[in-house]
């Protein structure tokens, strides 16, 4: 909408991506912000909260009573505020919004099933959860692969020339990226808020790569590939400022969880975002903390299924270090201080090339 004011009233500042990704930001912020007390009231009064796993922490107990599917109203903020200031015509963009939808609508089902048995484990099976984002993936996949004929080159940081033109084969890493991306995300948020700022971090860092490629000048200069991806920036400062929006309900001690309709959608949106920026590689820096503990994850039903022995005191790892008595305060904010940290490092390796 505010670009097709740009093309019909010749208004010049709505034509630059950066002013739209402003706008962007502070809509679905004001509006996520508007939105989530209305959320938590009509969900107290409906008891849609979150459903305890029993094999947590018995610090979680006192959370039983607190609403959850939050990712419902900021991914709606984010698709509204979207929808008001990309360029429709661009296909990456459109992408992006279908992105978002896809995997909203596989976290809502899932989330909907557990408030409705009010069980933790009663939501969808896991291989029907699988299932469902492997079809999602591959949507996005052939999206990209057949209708957008995106480029199939595989970028490793520090190189500055593609290693290898993947071909087809790409469409088997693009739906990795996306399904691990978007599960990693979701093992994250365990703890308050502890999702929420890597994920803004992670935001950040694409949505700086995606405007470098996005422009000619800039992505020659840093020797970085182009592709006209730069509207896709404005739908990631849109979730950056819906997800500052729910923050602000959802940090220690929480109001309100985002569950699986927010997790798995953030994690699915920063899979699609490493695939057209290139950087499925560079995704393992930029998502350091869901690599880590999906990594735990791993390592801890690897080792017991092998040596019948626990490598952690539990898993996914913050609720090791709650097992060792660490405040959850303190996992939360050395978790952030880790993931802006690594953000940093990301975003200094596109000169080093």
């Amino acid at each position: 909408m505010l670009y097709w004011l740009h093309e019909y009233f010749n208004i010049n500042l709505l034509g630059y991506i950066s002013i739209r990704a402003g706008l962007a930001f502070f809509i679905s912020l004001v509006l996520t912000i508007f939105l989530l007390p209305k959320f938590i009231k009509w969900a107290q009064k409906n008891s849609r909260v979150q459903p305890i796993n029993e094999w947590a922490p018995d610090t979680h107990k006192a959370k039983v009573s607190t609403p959850t599917m939050g990712g419902i109203v900021f991914i709606f903020a984010t698709i509204v505020s979207s929808l008001l200031t990309i360029k429709f015509s661009n296909i990456y963009a459109v992408g992006g919004i279908l992105t978002l939808i896809l995997f909203a609508l596989i976290g809502f089902q899932d989330d909907y099933a557990k408030v409705k048995k009010n069980e933790n484990l009663a939501g969808l099976k896991a291989r029907t959860k699988l299932l469902l984002q492997i079809i999602a993936a591959l949507i996005l996949s052939s999206y990209l692969y057949f209708f957008a004929n995106f480029n199939t080159d595989l970028y490793v940081p520090f190189i500055k020339s593609p290693v290898v033109d993947m071909g087809l084969f790409a469409m088997i890493l693009w739906v990795l990226a996306i399904i691990a991306t978007s599960n990693a995300v979701n093992l994250t948020d365990g703890l308050d808020g502890l999702a929420t700022v890597p994920s803004i971090a992670a935001l950040t860092s694409f949505s700086v790569i995606i405007y470098i490629i996005g422009n000619v000048k800039f992505s020659s200069y840093l020797l970085l590939p182009y592709f006209p991806i730069g509207e896709v920036a404005i739908i990631a400062s849109a979730l950056m400022g819906a997800l500052t929006g729910f923050l602000w309900y959802n940090c220690h001690p929480a109001e309100v969880f985002m569950g699986d309709s927010g997790s798995l959608t953030i994690g699915a949106f920063l899979g699609y975002l490493a695939i057209i920026s290139k950087s499925e590689i560079l995704l393992v820096l930029i998502g350091s903390i869901f690599v880590i503990e999906t990594m735990s994850v791993i390592l801890q039903v690897g080792s017991f299924k092998l040596r019948k022995k626990r490598v952690f005191l539990m898993a996914p790892i913050h609720h090791h270090f709650e097992m060792k008595n660490w405040a959850e305060n303190k996992i939360i904010v050395r978790f952030w201080i880790i993931a802006i940290l690594s953000n940093l490092v990301a975003l200094i390796s596109l000169k080093i090339r």
